[in-house]
């Protein structure tokens, strides 16, 4: 080869070195992100008061509509309930974790409220001051008084009021070994952990976590403090819990649904959508949810359709048969057990997108596909009655929710509403 020749191909390909070289030492910004929801004007007095009574109430509603058919199959509320439109008398066996009375009247609830009662004593206790280690306290704090009435005189002397003391332990202890094991270390939190409940995927945080987003300035700051008060959650069940406390903020903050939705895409703050090979898994199933609603809008009727309305369905054999449509696909994801948290998360993200906003229709939806649908129902009525404040709640429902509430259940959730504005201030 001429050597004058081999002289500038060397030093051509110097030169494109260097100037690649060049070329990717560029440095490009990574994109800000900013605070999801910000921007929505500051809430009176009265509008605040509004939406947190808007939001324990709605609550209420989706827990007393869900008690009676509570774990059911669809198939069994169709053949001992037609199709569920409102409250139904809550006949089922008292149990720790739902009715602590048997056989109790339309309008009652189950455990879903009484932990909303049980986060507003919280939210009183500590204020402002809220964190993981207070959290742990108040858990470890009630279990113990429960313990102490145990032994008290007029229940050693009355059986009946022994076995009702008991549920009420029976209720909270798994939660209580866990907090003991938050306090006492790493090993014994992780033991705690991972017999919880089984050892399973429950849906914890869900029962308390959407409270936070009535106490939050800001999606964002929802998300986390739900995220820091999640001791009970493993895995994904963690990011799950605090984006229903960042649902129920935004709901606080703006009406339009996408907004509410769209929370659950861009309010990550823990990065769970850089997860190594699986992303995030909420996302994907809100994303399932999402596309049934879709495709079952994009049904073309069929006038010889032979499917059958259950008795009481308010539209038409068509709409049934899209909403059938929906309820088999939201089956196909079905889990081992009805109070997974993803299962419940699935559910709640597909009602809140089949029902567009409209409260009942959302209810009926979620509490009519049966599984564990008090406690779905009880999270998506917090984040519509945020939305809608509680003077846009039907009349109705929430006039019988909130006076068996107070004279059956002994929860007064008028009272709450003001507890918790309270303890904000």
């Amino acid at each position: 080869m001429n050597k004058y020749f081999l002289l500038f191909l060397i030093s051509f390909l110097l030169h494109s070195c260097k100037e690649e070289s060049k070329a990717t030492t560029v440095n490009i910004p990574q994109p800000a992100k900013g605070e999801y929801g910000t921007k929505a004007p500051k809430l009176s007095q009265d509008e605040y008061y509004d939406k947190v009574l808007g939001a324990l109430v709605g609550s209420a509603i989706g827990d007393a509509m869900g008690a009676s058919t509570e774990m059911w199959h669809r198939e069994d509320i169709q053949k001992k309930y037609g199709y569920i439109t409102g409250l139904t008398p809550a006949v089922r066996p008292q149990s720790p974790e739902g009715t602590w009375n048997h056989n109790l009247s339309s309008g009652a609830t189950t455990d879903d409220t009484r932990w909303k009662l049980l986060t507003t004593k919280y939210f009183s206790s500590y204020g402002q001051e809220t964190g993981p280690e207070h959290f742990a306290d108040f858990i470890i704090d009630y279990y113990q008084s429960l313990t102490k009435d145990l032994v008290a005189k007029e229940n050693l002397t009355n059986t009946d009021a022994l076995d009702h003391q008991i549920e009420k332990i029976d209720w909270v202890k798994e939660w209580a070994r866990v907090a003991l094991g938050y306090k006492k270390g790493s090993t014994e939190y992780l033991q705690s952990m991972n017999r919880f409940y089984g050892g399973e995927m429950s849906c914890a945080g869900m029962l308390y976590s959407p409270m936070f987003g009535l106490t939050t300035k800001n999606p964002t700051e929802a998300y986390k403090k739900a995220y820091n008060h999640s001791l009970f959650d493993i895995g994904y069940a963690k990011d799950i819990s605090s984006l229903v406390a960042a649902m129920t903020n935004t709901a606080m903050q703006t009406k339009d649904m996408d907004s509410i939705l769209n929370t659950s895409v861009f309010v990550d703050p823990h990065n769970y959508q850089d997860s190594r090979l699986v992303g995030r898994i909420s996302l994907d199933l809100a994303t399932k949810g999402e596309n049934a609603v879709l495709d079952a809008q994009k049904l073309i009727e069929n006038p010889n359709s032979t499917i059958q309305i259950p008795k009481g369905f308010p539209g038409s054999k068509f709409y049934w048969r899209q909403q059938n449509y929906v309820y088999d696909a939201l089956e196909a994801d079905q889990k081992a057990i009805p109070f997974h948290a993803g299962e419940i998360w699935q559910i709640l993200f597909t009602g809140l997108k089949f029902g567009e906003g409209d409260f009942v229709k959302t209810l009926q939806f979620i509490v009519n596909y049966g599984r564990d649908n008090d406690t779905v129902a009880a999270v998506a009525g917090m984040i519509l009655g945020a939305r809608n404040g509680y003077s846009q709640l039907p009349k109705d429902l929430k006039e019988q929710v909130l006076q068996v509430n107070k004279e059956v259940m002994g929860i007064d959730l008028e009272a709450m509403a003001e507890e918790i504005i309270a303890s904000t201030k």
